[in-house]
């Protein structure tokens, strides 16, 4: 449950920050006022958006049939993906984003064009929404009543937790600072990805549909067995294995990899750029 907790309170806490950002305009600007309602109804609008898309997962899974296995590890490594486009996503843009939005708001109210809110929001919301449905998809579909319902507990605890950190980073970085936070998330983030590209890897090799080629390649149970309560937290935050195959190792060293070289060398071409 500790990974619906994390990613339902971060895409909260993302999602609660443009809504903020743009209600906080709205109420100091006299022009704004006028556009509130756009602004809930964007909110409202995506929403709507996340819950068709969850129902439309859960559809495509039933009319698959003896294809669902692979139709959910495919979303497991679609929420991989996801994820990783989240952090670079924000890497580029979180830095601008409070002034583009403004932007964006100043031009819409000038024109009166309070519908563009509304898409803006819209966007904003569907995009937390949805990525968390896909996150969420694949424990989801396979669960039975007393699991769902503890997920269901776990979400609500990660958008109660969410509220208070949007409330703690609204104090100006008095006790928590916006860089301090997705520094920190990023990293969990992109450890909890890697864990999901295992679990992925993982379902393919049990699929036969990728080969194990050595299997395992070690055994480093005697001392943190993947299978016990602290291991399997760490294994699903980091992707650890006690008993890996050769084929996850190589796809988790690819995925580092690729990770490095896209987010974090290409801050570093952008930093080396600018001086």
């Amino acid at each position: 449950m500790g990974q619906v907790i994390f990613i339902v309170w971060r895409e909260s806490v993302e999602a609660l920050l443009v809504v903020g950002i743009l209600n906080a305009w709205m109420n100091q600007s006299p022009n704004g006022r006028a556009g509130k309602r756009y602004l809930w109804g964007g909110v409202a609008l995506g929403l709507l958006a996340a819950l068709v898309l969850a129902f439309g997962l859960f559809e495509a899974a039933s009319a698959l049939g003896g294809t669902e296995d692979l139709f959910r590890t495919g979303m497991v490594l679609v929420a991989a993906a996801l994820i990783v486009h989240m952090v670079r996503w924000m890497r580029r843009h979180g830095r601008t984003l409070k002034q583009e939005l403004v932007a964006g708001l100043e031009e819409k109210a000038a024109s009166a064009r309070w519908w563009g809110v509304t898409v803006l929001c819209a966007i904003a919301v569907a995009r937390e929404g949805s990525e968390t449905v896909v996150f969420l998809f694949g424990m989801l579909s396979g669960a039975d009543a007393a699991t769902l319902a503890r997920m269901g507990l776990a979400s609500a605890a990660g958008f109660v937790l969410a509220l208070g950190t949007f409330w703690l980073l609204q104090l100006g970085g008095k006790y928590l600072s916006w860089r301090l936070f997705f520094r920190v998330t990023e990293v969990m983030l992109l450890l909890l990805a890697g864990g999901l590209l295992m679990n992925g890897v993982e379902q393919l090799i049990s699929l036969n549909v990728l080969p194990a080629l050595v299997d395992p390649v070690w055994d480093s149970s005697r001392w943190l067995d993947d299978s016990s309560l602290t291991g399997s937290v760490i294994a699903s935050l980091t992707g650890y294995r006690s008993h890996p195959a050769l084929t996850s190792l190589l796809a988790f060293g690819l995925f580092w990899g690729g990770v490095w070289r896209m987010i974090y060398g290409h801050t570093r071409q952008v930093r080396r750029d600018e001086r």
